[in-house]
């Protein structure tokens, strides 16, 4: 996989849980604007700028598996977050509510919720890998073959 994304599985990995402390004060309660400010664009700059700064060989392809990725972390720290992230836990409303038992409306719920995550991510990884190709393309960089 290196050799298309320009780096390793280990380092799209610790990319994409840059994220994840987001996630957590999210679900653990409310955080001042400069810091959630902050842990919202610190992991997303950092992203561009290895990209950047390494001149990767495919930058939007890179971006996207590792706002794939990070999607995936995100929905694992969401589920594992749950029972502390709400007061009472979230129902189905209008049409259905009440018309599931209990754990199937949890289900519901929890996959839908995860995969919220995974395509919020997708739609990261692919705005900032958009910025990383153009930031690449203005810069006059070849993009560099991997290896």
């Amino acid at each position: 996989m290196m050799w298309r994304l320009g780096l390793s599985p280990t380092a799209i990995l610790l990319l994409a849980m840059l994220g994840v402390p987001r996630a957590v004060a999210h679900d653990m309660g409310p955080v001042g604007a400069v810091l959630n400010a902050l842990l919202v664009f610190v992991p997303i700059g950092v992203w561009l700028g290895v990209v950047v700064w390494r001149e990767l060989p495919r930058p939007f392809l890179t971006l996207l598996v590792i706002g794939l990725t990070y999607g995936v972390f995100v929905g694992l720290a969401h589920q594992l977050l749950w029972p502390w992230a709400f007061d009472s836990p979230p129902r189905l409303g209008g049409n259905l509510a009440g018309t599931l038992s209990s754990t199937a409306e949890s289900t519901v719920l929890r996959l839908f919720a995860f995969g919220s995550s995974v395509l919020t991510g997708l739609g990261v990884g692919a705005l900032v890998g958009l910025v990383g190709w153009g930031a690449l393309r203005l810069r006059g960089s070849r993009p560099r073959a991997a290896g």
